[in-house]
Formats: structure tokens, C-alpha cells, sequence
């Protein structure tokens, strides 16, 4: 089959856990979502969630496939195992707080045989007063969060953040971090579904039982060198003509801009990296390889690193998040 270079849509993978919402399906439009939708895996070549190509003339094709067979055609000659698609793209919706956890990162995952998963996340909306934590506030050491878990007092020993919509945060693997309640977030990862869950507000599941904790494995997990990052509002790094082009996050790997689109606009490919699009705020169509497909907000597609350009096409004042490696 000819490699692929047109625009890729893919079925969401929905996951209803206890603390998610209902947004995703309301802000979205998004049918046959669960009532309770707490995210949605938008592009994910994971097993625990994988991603099906919705049309064309590679529907029905999951993406872990593709990745097998085209290699860095599609995911482009930066990814590090050219066979394994690197990341994963989800909508995250809390209604409630999620847990307070942490990752392995790439240095540590062998002591739990765990994934490895460095992540950011980007506010599409919040509500009034709501935040997110990340790191260890400072004076916290292995023996005063180990006292503060055992006494069911661990939000004393976090960093709380405000936030507001636009922002973002960046968690490497091996910060402690939770999402507070009330926030909507695309989020952008390695391909990883390892977490360690530390604390969980001294709450019960829907059985009504504690959740699981996984206590060792996080303090294994913990990478104590590292300093609570900052909210991060996305800079101006270039414009072409009426659009502006915003950095948001970079890292070993991947990097997130964010396009603000008032006009036509053509962006070359060099073959280094596909481009994961997502659609922030209202309506385009994204032409490539003779294809054209019609994204509203909240959608996303995947612009295989075979295709030479690919044309983003407003129907009014429109804000994109593009991720490459």
C-alpha cells in the first residue's frame, strides 16, 4: 500500500473513570461518548487504548499498525524506534481531582519495569478557582511525605498552582503532580500508561473500597532533584503574514506550538516528524496529499512525515496546537 501522506482521523478511545466529567462530549459535540467521560485518547498507538483510523483509504487501520509498516514515513527519522509510535495524545476532563501521582522517567523506569512518560499539559478552560499541582514543596524530604501519607495530609506537602485558560505545564517523568478538579486539558506524552498513584484525597472508589496505591513504586519513581516548574504562557516565536506561531513546549521528546490562523497557510514538511494537530478554538479544513478533511474544535488529525506540506484552511480566526518530535 502507497505510504501514507494524507491527513489522518482517528476514532476516540474514551475512559470513564470516577473523577471525569462531562465536557468532552458537551464542548465537543463529540456522540456515543460515556456519560462519565474523564478522557479521551485522541491519537494513541498504546495497547491500553489504541487508535483507529475513522475513514479513507486507511480506515479501519490502527495506528500501531501503520507505525509497523511505513516506520519513519509516518512518524518521521527523529523517533527514536522508528516502528513504535512515540506519543500520545489525550483530552482530560476533572470533575473531581485526580490522584496525586508520578511517572517513571527514561533514568528510572527499570526499578519498577514500568513505561517511562515525561508529559505537559495545555488549559483549555477551568473552573473558578481551579489549580494544579506540581512538585514538592520545598523542605519536603522522603520521611515528612512518607508521615504526611500515613496521616492522610499530603496536599501539605504539594505545590498548588493557578491556572488560567491558554496556559501550560510541563511534568517531566518523576514529579509529583495532580490535576485539580475542575480542569479541561490536552495533554501530550510519551507513549506510556504507567502511573504510580501516591494519594488519593482519602476518598473511595466506585466500590466503594480505597483505590490501589502504589506507594514504593512512587518513592522509587521520585526524582527528588527536581524544582516545581511554573505556569507557562505561550510566547510569539514567529508570524507569516496575519498568523502567529506561539512556542509552548519543548523537550528531548517533542515540542508544542500553538498557531494562531487568520488566513491560508501552506507549512512544509521535511520528513524529521509527523505533525499531530489539534483544533483549540473553531473551524479548518487540512488539505494533504489530495485530501482534504473539516476539523471543528476539539478535533484532531495526524499529518503523516512522508507528506512533502500539508495547507491549513480557516473558516474564521482559528487557534491550532501542532505537536512534532
Amino acid at each position: 500500500m502507497k505510504v501514507p501522506q494524507t491527513p489522518l482521523v482517528f476514532g476516540p478511545v474514551y475512559k470513564d473513570y470516577i473523577w471525569g466529567g462531562a465536557r468532552i462530549p458537551a464542548a465537543y459535540g463529540r456522540i456515543g461518548a460515556p456519560p462519565i467521560c474523564a478522557e479521551s485518547w485522541e491519537i494513541s498507538a498504546h495497547p491500553d487504548g489504541e487508535s483507529v483510523v475513522a475513514a479513507g483509504p486507511f480506515a479501519r487501520s490502527k495506528l500501531s499498525e501503520l507505525t509497523a509498516r511505513f516506520g519513519a514515513a509516518l512518524i518521521g527519522t527523529r523517533a527514536t524506534d522508528p516502528h513504535r509510535f512515540p506519543l500520545l495524545f489525550k483530552l482530560i476532563d476533572a470533575r473531581d481531582r485526580l490522584s496525586v501521582q508520578v511517572h517513571p522517567n527514561n533514568a528510572n523506569a527499570g526499578l519498577t519495569r514500568g513505561e517511562p512518560k515525561t508529559e505537559m499539559w495545555f488549559v483549555l478552560d477551568r473552573a473558578p478557582g481551579a489549580s494544579l499541582y506540581a512538585g514538592l514543596a520545598d523542605g519536603v524530604t522522603r520521611d515528612t511525605l512518607r508521615a504526611a501519607l500515613a496521616s492522610g495530609t499530603a496536599e501539605s506537602q504539594l505545590v498548588r498552582l493557578a491556572v488560567e485558560p491558554g496556559q501550560a505545564l510541563f511534568i517531566p517523568g518523576g514529579l509529583v503532580h495532580a490535576i485539580g478538579a475542575g480542569c479541561l486539558i490536552y495533554e501530550v506524552q510519551q507513549n506510556s500508561n504507567t502511573t504510580y498513584r501516591l494519594f488519593d484525597w482519602n476518598r473511595s472508589g466506585a466500590d466503594g473500597k480505597p483505590r490501589a496505591l502504589h506507594i514504593e513504586e512512587s518513592f522509587k519513581s521520585i526524582d527528588w532533584s527536581l524544582r516545581p516548574p511554573a505556569m507557562k504562557t505561550p510566547s510569539p516565536s514567529a508570524s507569516e503574514d496575519r498568523n502567529a506561531w506561539f512556542d509552548v513546549v519543548s523537550c528531548d521528546y517533542f515540542a508544542l506550538r500553538k498557531l494562531s490562523l487568520k488566513e491560508t497557510l501552506t507549512q512544509s514538511m521535511d520528513g524529521t516528524s509527523f505533525h499531530a494537530l489539534f483544533v483549540e478554538q473553531g473551524r479548518l479544513s487540512v488539505a494533504a496529499g489530495g485530501e482534504t478533511v473539516a476539523l471543528n474544535a476539539g478535533a484532531s488529525c495526524l499529518i503523516p512525515a512522508a507528506a512533502p506540506h500539508y495547507s491549513l484552511i480557516p473558516d474564521a480566526e482559528v487557534s491550532v496546537l501542532v505537536t512534532t518530535l
